[in-house]
């Protein structure tokens, strides 16, 4: 965490404007390598104020809100869009307008990066390859759009440091990953070895293909859905054995985590990169990462 004196009065030349801070994030994370469909960059909040504290978080909901006006942030980075469809008022009268009306209230802007810090080298999908083990990486799925095409690109596949069993390679994800109330699910054999895994922070069960032509023998994500993941594995056995041939290349396992548990670990990345780009230039902010579990579910029940 990079600091700066809280009491600093609002002409302390270290402080960044609001657009001096977005043109960092704007460096690290490119808008242009965000998905068609996506929504980023500023979305509330006057590109000449000061800024001194800046908080990380995935989500823009209420309690983080809380976290970010209790702490006196300048500017709230969230991973997640507050408006992802798009709106045609910010009123209060609705509970996303109402976010957007206290964060303004009290001095703070909301800054989004998505897709594009999915893609970006030292994003989401680069910290959670981090914290798997995953080394002579490289993105599952690479970006057209955007500067550094090699190292740029949605999710990651790569050699794991230690060959070890699905099950293994399971805990190993948990113990990993922020505790949450749906734990760690995976598909497959606990016993298998596994040499290969992807990764995509998220929901991924869109890039089953990729993964399949990456040949990686496990493949981590988030919010996999009964039929996706059935016809994954069921698929990819047939055509195995129609091509004389099985294994977990032809048919990856699956691990399963909560959508908020895989993104988290990125805050970090992103609070201490900022930190530094900013430093380039001589400027500096004290910054956050907002450690409250926004994942929906709150608790489970084993099945006996």
């Amino acid at each position: 965490m990079s600091s700066t004196d809280a009491t600093a009065p609002a002409t302390d030349p270290r402080a960044p404007t609001l657009g001096q801070v977005v043109g960092a994030l704007d460096g690290l994370y490119p808008p242009s390598t965000a998905e068609g469909w996506d929504a980023v960059g500023l979305v509330a909040g006057d590109p000449a104020a000061t800024v001194r504290r800046v908080l990380f978080a995935v989500d823009p909901v209420a309690a983080v809100v809380d976290q970010a006006l209790g702490w006196g942030a300048d500017l709230l980075v969230t991973h997640h869009p507050l408006f992802l469809r798009g709106t045609s008022s910010v009123a209060a009268t609705t509970f996303k307008g109402t976010v957007v009306h206290r964060l303004l209230t009290g001095g703070c802007a909301l800054h989004v990066a998505h897709t594009n810090a999915d893609a970006a080298p030292r994003g989401v999908a680069d910290a959670l390859a981090d914290l798997v083990g995953i080394t002579d990486r490289r993105p599952l799925e690479v970006s057209a759009a955007g500067p550094d095409t090699d190292s740029r690109g949605i999710g990651r596949v790569g050699r794991l440091a230690e060959p070890t069993t699905l099950a293994d390679f399971a805990r190993r994800v948990a113990a990993a990953l922020p505790a949450t109330a749906q734990g760690i699910r995976y598909a497959g054999d606990p016993d298998a070895h596994v040499t290969t895994a992807a990764v995509l922070g998220g929901s991924g069960d869109g890039y089953f293909d990729a993964v399949r032509a990456a040949a990686a023998d496990v493949y981590v994500t988030s919010d996999l859905r009964h039929h996706p993941a059935s016809e994954l594995r069921e698929r990819a056995e047939f055509e195995a054995r129609a091509a004389g041939g099985a294994g977990p290349s032809g048919t990856p396992f699956l691990v399963d985590t909560a959508h908020y548990a895989s993104e988290w670990p990125w805050l970090r990345y992103a609070a201490d990169d900022l930190t530094a780009a900013l430093g380039a230039d001589g400027l500096a902010v004290e910054t956050r990462v907002s450690e409250l579990v926004t994942d929906p579910w709150t608790g489970r029940v084993p099945s006996r």
